[in-house]
């Protein structure tokens, strides 16, 4: 009689460890598959910013292109830096003129100028002097 119970007690402890297991290993499935899908999730709005702040370089055929833009409308200086996405443009390539200072080049889809601004010039500052 002990020995039947005993055995029946054994089969339910084993089924129960299996089941246990079973339930853990899902467990862990779901933390990792969320864990992937909150990554994701976290990472689509860098990317689905456009014209926000990105601080992306321009690569490949466009910086050239967008260099040869920028260096053609300031008649001087060094490309120093670009981005894609900046808030005012699709394109913004930074030089740096022989005398030092920096202006920021915007550009549009067809690399052609939008914009350009001396870095450093406040937008409030109406007269340019710096005083305002």
């Amino acid at each position: 009689m002990w020995s039947g119970w005993c055995q029946g007690f054994v089969d339910t402890l084993a089924v129960d460890s299996h089941s246990l297991e079973e339930a853990q290993m899902k467990k862990r499935t779901k933390v990792i598959i969320g864990a992937g899908v909150v990554a994701a999730a976290a990472a689509v709005p860098a990317v689905a910013v456009a014209g926000g702040d990105s601080d992306t370089p321009i690569t490949g055929p466009a910086l050239e292109r967008a260099k040869a833009a920028a260096l053609e409308y300031t008649g001087e200086g060094v490309v120093t830096a670009t981005e894609v996405g900046d808030e005012e443009s699709l394109y913004e390539v930074e030089v740096t003129l022989d005398d030092g200072s920096e202006v920021d080049v915007q550009l549009d889809e067809n690399f052609i100028v939008v914009g350009a601004e001396p870095e450093g010039v406040d937008e409030s500052d109406n007269d340019g002097d710096g005083d305002d």
